[in-house]
């Protein structure tokens, strides 16, 4: 019931937020072929691009005349960062709502134990996500197809849509955990979108300077970096491993935390 009621909730958002990305990746796409019919001006282009910009955004390590390269470079950026602010905004809201709105009692009156709260709260936070992922991927697809060639390396395109979806599950999470220990709304947004734009802002110091590569090992924005899945063909399993390890654990101390909290109003 209280999945059913959060997901009904959460629905008109995640929507707007689909057909948003969706459209994004579709308009993106459909003006590759333009790009990839002048190769000359492309080069030239990035040429008059700064050395430290390039690095960043994966410039260097990625053919901008490729499709999935083209898609590493201008759409999985925007993809990862905008689905990890959504992420973000809908794990702190879910659990902490529930004071703000002074719906707390009536929830709690309800045949069900607080450990039950927690997780369907969180199986709506994890469907949720994984809608939104599935519409980038489908999009995406259907992207592809306004191409000549629409063929793109089924492996590293299916290691970017996971990678894109960890990302997004380890926010969102991290997100849940903060809104089951605060208690004012406002706060945890606030905090939990510090945290993504935090994360982004490592991901792309780490890239523009040899000095501060040691970023890279804070930043999740690193761990699913499009030119290392691209020209790996796959994730690394450590990132993997670590992107699983926090959402576990944010899951969790969620759980105990919540059982423990004491709840007012």
């Amino acid at each position: 019931m209280i999945f059913q009621r959060e997901f009904k909730r959460n629905m008109k958002a995640l929507i707007i937020w689909s057909l948003i990305l969706g459209g994004l990746v579709i308009l993106m796409l459909s003006v590759y072929p333009q790009f990839a019919k002048d190769q000359k001006a492309m080069e030239e282009l990035l040429k008059a691009y700064p050395e430290g910009f390039k690095k960043a955004f994966g410039m260097d390590k990625l053919n901008f005349g490729t499709l999935l390269g083209y898609y590493g470079i201008e759409i999985y950026i925007m993809t990862t960062l905008i689905g990890s602010v959504y992420a973000a905004m809908l794990g702190s809201n879910i659990v902490a709502k529930e004071t703000g709105e002074k719906t707390i009692e009536f929830l709690l009156a309800e045949p069900v134990t607080r450990g039950e709260i927690i997780i369907q709260k969180f199986l709506a936070v994890f469907t949720n996500i994984l809608i939104l992922n599935l519409v980038i991927a489908v999009f995406s697809i259907l992207g592809f197809q306004f191409t000549e060639n629409p063929e793109v390396p089924v492996k590293a395109f299916a290691f970017l849509c996971l990678g894109n979806f960890l990302l997004h599950l380890t926010f969102g999470a991290v997100a849940f955990l903060l809104s089951s220990i605060m208690r004012r709304t406002r706060n945890i947004v606030s905090a939990s979108l510090g945290l993504v734009f935090i994360g982004y802002f490592f991901h792309v110091m780490a890239g523009v300077s040899d000095k501060l590569k040691a970023l890279k090992n804070i930043s999740p924005f690193s761990y699913v970096d499009s030119a290392e899945i691209i020209n790996r063909g796959s994730m690394e399993i450590r990132y993997v491993l670590i992107l699983a390890a926090v959402i576990t654990i944010s899951i969790a101390a969620s759980y105990v935390v919540y059982n423990k909290k004491d709840i007012t109003i």
